[in-house]
């Protein structure tokens, strides 16, 4: 797959930002990712973002870091910081940006390390790709956990994306899958990923998942748009 987050990230790192990423999926039209909100600064985050920074601890795992900002603001806190993502580029622009331990790594090939704060941000459950993959997901977090560590992790409910009436046009939700798991393509420029799997996992699942994990789930904080940023400990 094309590093195609890499290529804009550096891009805007170098100084040659001239447009913004854009992605689609299976169940909705072309959007646009912004590249400056992807290097954005404490102040400009989310409130779910905040909030899950501010419950940050100990040593710390930043999961599908992107351009580091999250990092950035744990480690300038004088938390010890480890970032990975699995683009090259990400992890340049990281390491241009001051991060001190900023690994290209998938997380399934992290080992031999604990954590006391793992943070999934951004659809942090993207990551686990299909529902019937949480599981494995869960159990290797639960790996990488010291005894009174913590994943802090969101997600949306994406039922509002889907159109329950008959009218022409209209999206159901599907019966042959979960209605979170979408698929995306990401353009740059002249560049266009491959296909992609992503999660999202409404509220009540995730924490059927994670009981059933041998996980604890709280709930922190809603967003707007039936976003929810979560904690699991063991």
């Amino acid at each position: 797959m094309k590093d195609i987050l890499g290529k804009a990230l550096l891009d805007y790192q170098n100084g040659n930002y001239t447009e913004d990423i854009r992605t689609e999926t299976n169940i909705s039209e072309e959007d646009i990712l912004p590249l400056p909100y992807l290097f954005r600064d404490f102040s400009e985050m989310p409130q779910l973002e905040k909030k899950a920074l501010e419950l940050s601890k100990g040593k710390i795992l930043d999961v599908g870091c992107g351009a580091g900002s999250h990092s950035l603001y744990l480690q300038k806190k004088g938390f010890e910081v480890t970032a990975i993502d699995t683009s090259e580029g990400a992890i340049e622009v990281c390491k241009l940006r001051g991060i001190t331990d900023a690994r290209c790594i998938d997380l399934l090939q992290l080992k031999g390390e604990k954590f006391d704060t793992i943070l999934l941000l951004m659809n942090g459950t993207g990551i686990f790709q299909k529902l019937e993959f949480t599981e494995k997901y869960l159990q290797y977090l639960k790996s990488l956990l010291n005894p009174n560590g913590e994943i802090i992790i969101d997600s949306s409910d994406l039922r509002y994306m889907y159109d329950e009436g008959e009218d022409e046009g209209s999206i159901m939700v599907p019966s042959d899958r979960y209605y979170g798991e979408l698929e995306f393509i990401m353009h740059y420029k002249n560049w266009t990923s491959e296909s992609f799997d992503w999660l999202y996992l409404d509220e009540l699942t995730f924490k059927n998942l994670s009981f059933a994990n041998g996980f604890s789930f709280e709930s922190i904080e809603q967003g707007e748009n039936l976003d929810y940023l979560a904690k699991l400990t063991l």
